[in-house]
């Protein structure tokens, strides 16, 4: 298969890489995580507290929207200020390239010959990666940035919202079709088939081992349904 290129010329940036999906898919496994797991959490609290199926119902309605809206406003937040981050840093190099070119061709140099390069090699290097692109060399090779996975605020908040709202809905069809005996017991293994699919899901998407990734949400998810049932139950006897 031949590799692709950008302008004819052959790049490997161009090969798909699941680093890419980094962004997108950090909001999309937490969002639809959260969402589970706190509205099955709210679901079975407030049942274990001897709440009837309308109060039970209410609550995990108000759980996902406000959720969802937090989840939102919250990566929307985090997002824009490490986009903020980046580009505070890109103003930054560009300055720097601009008064004092030498120090910043001195500083590449000095980069290259820690990661291996013979000291004339790594001259050399430095002068002809700055010629081509001097900003893009010493944000890739001083900073760290690269354009696989740039800030995508809105994105983020979209995609957070979303998967939270979809997570948040299988606790909650299944609290409102179960028995209200039961309820705790079918909310319980609803959420935690979910959320061992969500586990095994992402790590698919994300290239990592699906076994692994199921049993440790599902494991977190168990010890976070025990905690807010247990206070659920004594919150209900005390009142």
């Amino acid at each position: 298969m031949a590799r692709p290129t950008h302008h004819g010329i052959p790049s490997a940036h161009l090969e798909p890489h699941l680093s890419s999906r980094s962004g997108w898919l950090r909001a999309a496994v937490m969002g639809a995580n959260d969402g589970i797991l706190s509205t099955a959490s709210l679901i079975v609290g407030v049942a274990a507290g001897a709440a009837d199926h309308v109060t039970i119902l209410l609550a995990g309605v108000a759980g996902l929207v406000a959720g969802a809206l937090s989840m939102a406003a919250g990566e929307y937040v985090s997002v824009s200020s490490q986009e903020d981050v980046e580009r505070a840093d890109i103003a930054k190099e560009k300055r720097e390239l601009r008064l004092n070119p030498e120090g910043e061709l001195d500083e590449l140099t000095a980069i290259y010959e820690t990661r291996g390069l013979p000291p004339t090699l790594a001259r050399e290097v430095a002068e002809e990666l700055t010629r081509a692109d001097a900003l893009g060399a010493h944000l890739r090779d001083e900073i760290g940035l690269t354009d696989l996975s740039p800030p995508q605020p809105m994105l983020a908040a979209v995609v957070s919202a979303g998967t939270f709202a979809a997570g948040a809905a299988v606790p909650l069809v299944v609290g409102a079709v179960a028995p209200l005996e039961t309820l705790p017991l079918w909310v319980g293994g609803a959420t935690l088939l979910a959320l061992g699919a969500l586990g095994a899901l992402g790590a698919q998407a994300g290239g990592a081992p699906r076994r692994r990734a199921a049993l440790r949400v599902m494991v977190w998810g168990v010890l976070a349904m025990a905690a807010t049932s247990a206070i659920g139950t004594l919150v209900g006897q005390a009142l």
